[in-house]
Formats: C-alpha cells, structure tokens, sequence
C-alpha cells in the first residue's frame, strides 16, 4: 500500500496523546493506593490538556487525507458497520474525558461537592479518569481493527495488529511522561521511565512476532486467481497501458526493496533499544535533556515504523497492476 503521510501522521500522534493520559492515570492510582507521593492537580491538568493537544494534533492531520473536508461529519454514519465511523466517534469522546479529567484536577473538585462523601482522596478524578481509560482503549481498539477487519490484506488481518498499536501508543506515551515529570514532577521519573521499558521490551515482543508472521505469509492470491487463467506459468509483460495509474499509485509504495528493508531495521533501533539506553540515562542522571532525545528518536522511529505497517501490506490488485510497460 503507498502510505499516506497524514494518516501515519494521526495515528502516531494520537497514540502519544492516548499513551501520556494511560500514564497520568496510573501514576493517580498508584497515589490513590499510597505507592506514589501526591502530586499537585497542576500536574495532571496540565499533562492531560498535553495529551488533548497530541490527539488534536493528530485530528488535524488526518483532515490532509480527505478530498472533501467539509464532508468529514458524515463518516460517522455508518458505526454499526464500519470501525472507521466508531474511530471518528471514539477519537472526540476520548478527547472529551481527557479534557474534563484536567479540568476536574485544576479545579480542585470531588464527589463531595455535589453530595457523595467517599474518603477517597481524588474520588472524581479517578471516576473520571476511569471513563477516561476506557474510552482510550476502546479508541485504541476501533484505530487498530481499522485495518485488521481487512482480511484481503494478509498482512493486517490479525490480532497483532490492534496489539501493536495498543502497546506502540503506551510505549510513546510513557516515554513522552517520563520526560513531562523530569520537567515538572521529578519523583515520578523512575515510575514512567521504568513502566516505559517495560512496555518497549512487551512491544518489541509484539512487533517483531508480527513482523515473523508476516515473512512467512502464505497469500491467497496469485497471478492465476488475478486474472482466472490456472495455467502452471504465468508472466506478465504490460498492464494493458504504457503509463500509470490510480491503481499503481495507491496501492503500492513505490520504494526500493533496499529502502524497504533499510526502514524496517531503522525502526526497529529508533523505536526500541535506543530509547531504552536514552531512558535510563535520563533516570540515573535526573537530566530531561536525555528523556527529550529519547522521545524524539523514538517519535521519528515511530513515523518510519507506521510508514512500514502501511507499505508492506501487499494489496491483491498488485499482482495484475505489476507491470506499467
């Protein structure tokens, strides 16, 4: 497939902004519990008004994908159906609970205020939080069987998928708030930092199966299924036309199998062990200057990492559109 650039764009970025809210969360709960010391509402507001900007960011940035933008309202029709109208619906709501959670932070409110006493230090926050968490995952879930509800693209159509971008979203989340919390929490640094490895070590797991599986994909298609022709030998010299096409055009990317494979392993260092190394520098030095380079290394191994997912789903059509000339 030819990766389009504004959606590489929004999945990655709203995956930060998803990943920073997941991270937010978990460091309250862990408060609320008595495992972390308190942080002030400033933190939390602030950070999650962050993460509603990372999926504004990215919201913006998949209108570049669209020819008609002024129609964009209308892909929510079809939810019952379509996981890609769930997504246009998911994406606002979570957006939504972000927003109200900083808010409920910065204002200082509890269930108290509106006549429910728990003792719980935070009780509306973490209730809020919560619809939070869920609305997360539920649009990490609706952005991911986007593409694995194709079954046509053997590469997608697995599980793997919506695991990948579930836990490559949590990966640039906590790395992006390990690096918030140097800046204005430091004694939460270790807690994001270490989640942060963690959660890189179980996405490279996850990655790299997918990447074995997909190596050792049998396809369906073939050139004799291509055009109904079951002779044993079939080689294709033109696609019927001199020039180019819509076809040729967007359903495959167009680069070298060097540059191809050159970006896989790119990915592969960006993403993962550099910024494990870039991490734990930053832990043992308290320095915010090592978690920045680790979140921009990452962010751009994230970028050539979503332009491999799209580039190497092998669209059927290619097998007749093969040859231009």
């Amino acid at each position: 497939m030819h990766p389009a650039f504004s959606v590489i764009f929004l999945t990655t970025l709203i995956g930060v902004g998803q990943g920073l809210f997941l991270a937010l969360y978990t460091a309250e709960s862990y408060h609320a519990v008595g495992l972390l010391p308190a942080q002030s509402p400033q933190f939390y507001a602030w950070g999650a008004w962050v993460a509603v900007a990372f999926l504004v960011a990215g919201l913006v940035a998949s209108f570049f994908h669209l020819g008609h933008p002024e129609r964009a309202w209308r892909s929510a029709a079809r939810w019952r159906t379509s996981w890609l109208s769930r997504e246009v619906i998911a994406l606002p709501v979570t957006m939504g609970l972000m927003f109200v959670y900083g808010a409920v932070h910065y204002l200082g409110w509890d269930l108290a205020r509106f006549g429910i006493e728990t003792g719980l230090p935070g009780d509306l926050t973490l209730l809020v939080g919560a619809l939070g968490v869920i609305a997360t995952f539920g649009l990490f879930l609706c952005t991911g069987m986007i593409y694995a509800s194709i079954r046509f693209l053997q590469e997608w159509a697995s599980p793997l998928t919506v695991l990948n971008y579930t836990l490559l979203g949590i990966v640039s989340g906590f790395t992006f708030a390990t690096l918030f919390a140097a800046l204005f929490a430091t004694d939460l640094v270790n807690f994001f930092g270490g989640w942060a490895i963690i959660a890189i070590l179980a996405a490279l797991v996850t990655r790299v199966s997918s990447l074995l599986r997909n190596a050792r994909i049998r396809y369906k298609s073939s050139p004799q299924t291509a055009i109904g022709v079951r002779h044993s030998r079939i080689s294709q010299r033109s696609q019927g036309f001199m020039g180019g096409s819509f076809n040729t055009r967007e359903f495959f990317h167009g680069a070298s199998r060097l540059w191809f494979r050159s970006v896989k392993w790119l990915f592969l260092m960006l993403v993962f062990p550099v910024p494990v190394v870039l991490i734990s520098l930053g832990m043992s030095s308290d320095s915010p200057i090592e978690l920045a380079a680790a979140f921009m290394v990452q962010y751009l191994g994230l970028l050539a990492e979503r332009w491999f997912f799209f580039a190497q789903a092998n669209h059927p059509q290619n097998l007749y559109y093969q040859t231009v000339g």
